[in-house]
């Protein structure tokens, strides 16, 4: 089944986001730095809902999805998620080489291997 957002969706999400880093930097005291998050993500929500015609926007937002997008994001997930992994082996093989018990990244490996 696939799910079907409107068109706001991501739009809101992403203020949703800015919010979370605002008060996130807000209470770390830097209100600053997260008030750039807020304005960079806020402002991607907005060109998703200003610029909604363009394909490109219409794949993103999920309105627009053929074969053509679905394969694409198959390929992203896989080549993304093998990067991670191999990232994850090889910090575990360096805190190895250091004499270390390699936490947290063989938990993270472990975790990986389950899923």
């Amino acid at each position: 089944m696939v799910r079907k957002y409107p068109k706001w969706f991501l739009a809101s999400f992403a203020f949703l986001l800015g919010g979370g880093c605002l008060a996130s930097f807000w209470v770390g005291g830097d209100p600053r730095s997260g008030w750039i998050s807020f304005a960079v993500l806020g402002g991607a929500g907005l060109a998703t809902l200003a610029f909604g015609r363009s394909e490109l926007i219409r794949g993103f937002r999920g309105d627009g999805r053929d074969e053509y997008w679905w394969s694409l994001d198959r390929d992203a997930s896989l080549v993304a998620g093998m990067f991670l992994i191999g990232l994850v082996i090889a910090m575990s093989m360096w805190e190895w080489a250091h004499g270390r018990d390699g936490t947290p990244y063989s938990q993270l490996g472990a975790l990986a291997g389950v899923v």
